[in-house]
């Protein structure tokens, strides 16, 4: 028997009564002629008490796919068949999500290396703390959505904190629980919000939805069921997760480097197994001769490539995802 909410869900001045949607913007600063700036939210607040999760996405301004998972989480979203809240933000870094770009040009910042935040910093440094402070605190449970920019790139979730954070297991559980398949378990740079949430105590992950211009409708879908997955595994809905029997765990990346400059012929895809020594890409010259043969240094999988087929010499063509492990 689900027991009836009677706790309001509050994100500034933005106020959802039990079985309510409430829609608005949080304040978080002013352009140089005035105009507030100001970040959406979605505040839906179930009929029956339960947890919160908060959900955000364009951290980075270029990466898309992120706001229509939340688009389409928010259209299946009943209030009165949900236990708890949520708290969506589908545009978090106004300023680069306007330039197309991942970071702000207000300040040159990456959005994702300023959390929590700071009352008295920069622009991203502001929206970051405002978040923060009046939205992720109030959450039990965080997704960060993002994707590899423009480059191609696997469909994978993150952990940021290393296996000695005290939430290390929760956000690992999370990972896996979000059910794409493929986990990169590696403490990541100071500044990300799935490290920041997780040392105040909220379970935090990290979903990297693929890599593309514009909508990737493939890796959209995964995360809409990986949220579901979450809503269902911690009782915010009724349902079972689709999970699979199986999900890939790497600890690193190893990039996988051109001797010549030219033109990349791909002779691996992404998500395959690599053995070390295997051939991955052909170089070609202006005239089409084939000028090396480059191999994976490791065994991994092969998670990202660039966008443009072409490299110069040292160029990155590729990353491996290494060792293997699985969950």
């Amino acid at each position: 028997m689900h027991k009836t909410n009677t706790n309001k869900l509050i994100v500034g001045s933005l106020i959802a009564e039990p079985g309510a949607r409430v829609e608005g913007r949080l304040s978080v600063g002013n352009m140089p002629d005035g105009t507030p700036i100001r970040v959406p939210v979605v505040l839906i607040n179930g009929k029956q008490s339960g947890k919160t999760l908060y959900l955000q996405a364009i951290s980075d301004g270029n990466e898309l796919n992120g706001i229509a998972v939340i688009h389409e989480i928010l259209g299946q979203i009943d209030p009165a068949e949900l236990s708890g809240g949520l708290i969506a933000v589908p545009v978090v870094n106004v300023h680069a999500f306007h330039a197309k770009q991942a970071y702000s040009p207000v300040d040159n910042v990456k959005m994702n290396r300023c959390f929590p935040g700071r009352s008295d910093g920069t622009s991203s440094e502001r929206i970051a703390y405002q978040l923060f402070e009046k939205a992720v605190r109030n959450a039990d449970y965080c997704i960060d959505l993002h994707q590899g920019g423009v480059q191609p790139m696997i469909d994978e979730v993150r952990v940021r904190v290393g296996e000695r954070h005290r939430c290390y297991s929760a956000c690992l559980a999370l990972a896996r629980v979000f059910g794409v398949g493929y986990i990169l378990d590696q403490k990541g740079p100071k500044g990300q919000l799935a490290q920041a949430a997780p040392d105040i105590g909220i379970p935090t992950i990290d979903p990297e939805l693929g890599g593309t211009h514009g909508w990737d409708t493939v890796s959209i879908n995964k995360g809409v069921r990986g949220v579901l997955n979450v809503l269902k595994h911690y009782q915010f809905i009724d349902g079972t997760p689709e999970l699979p029997d199986q999900q890939i765990v790497v600890n690193k990346f190893v990039p996988i480097l051109s001797n010549k400059g030219g033109f990349v012929y791909y002779k691996a895809k992404l998500y395959d197994r690599i053995e070390a020594r295997q051939p991955i890409a052909e170089i070609r010259d202006v005239f089409g001769n084939v000028s090396e043969v480059v191999r994976s240094p490791e065994e991994g999988i092969f998670w990202s490539h660039p966008v443009y087929p072409m490299v110069a010499s040292g160029g990155i063509i590729g990353k491996i995802g290494t060792p293997i492990s699985y969950l």
